[in-house]
């Protein structure tokens, strides 16, 4: 699966052959039927994993218990540094994840969901800040997770994959100072405050 990921991020889905990804693992092509009955088989194997492993690092930055904003600054930024640790660790995931590479239909569809589950996560994230009184009622949460999702896919997006401008240091960036920029973000704004 890690040999078929890479192969898909690198050379698309439609270029990959399943005769180069048990070349690249040195096994026989009966092996790979042994797992997987075809290529999309794999591909929807590999996109649940990830989906699993990534839903997972979200919801440990649920919130438990109410708190001071510094607090859910703080929350917010262990949160948003895991996602970024995973988008680094699970680049040729978050490849496919982010990059629109016209894919079969299951294959879009999966991601797709992939997608939406992130931002439900996000939105029972801020449900439950709201129920603590950490955010006002007033908040629509619907628009915040929709804005944090597309927040944190910039990023990962921008910083692993380009293009940055050629002044720019965000390919440089370890993932606690990315992720302290993107919560400054997230509660400051453009204020910069």
């Amino acid at each position: 699966m890690d040999i078929a990921v890479e192969r898909f991020a690198r050379y698309g889905y439609q270029n990959t052959k399943i005769s180069d990804i048990v070349n690249d693992a040195g096994v026989a092509q009966g092996t790979f039927y042994w797992y997987f009955k075809s290529k999309e088989a794999i591909a929807l194997e590999i996109i649940e994993a990830g989906r699993e492993d990534l839903l997972a690092v979200i919801k440990r930055g649920y919130r438990t218990g109410g708190g001071s904003v510094q607090e859910m600054v703080q929350g917010s930024q262990r949160l948003l540094a895991d996602i970024f640790r995973f988008a680094q660790e699970h680049r040729y995931f978050m490849q496919l994840l982010l990059m629109d590479n016209g894919e079969e239909e299951a294959i879009r569809n999966a991601f797709r969901e992939t997608r939406i589950e992130m931002e439900d996560s996000f939105r029972r994230n801020i449900e439950r800040a709201v129920e603590l009184g950490m955010l006002p009622k007033s908040s629509d949460i619907h628009i915040r997770a929709a804005l944090l999702m597309s927040l944190i896919e910039g990023i990962v997006a921008r910083w692993l994959f380009g293009p940055t401008p050629s002044d720019s240091n965000l390919p440089e960036l370890a993932v606690d100072e990315l992720a302290a920029q993107a919560v400054h973000f997230e509660f400051f704004g453009l204020l910069g405050i």
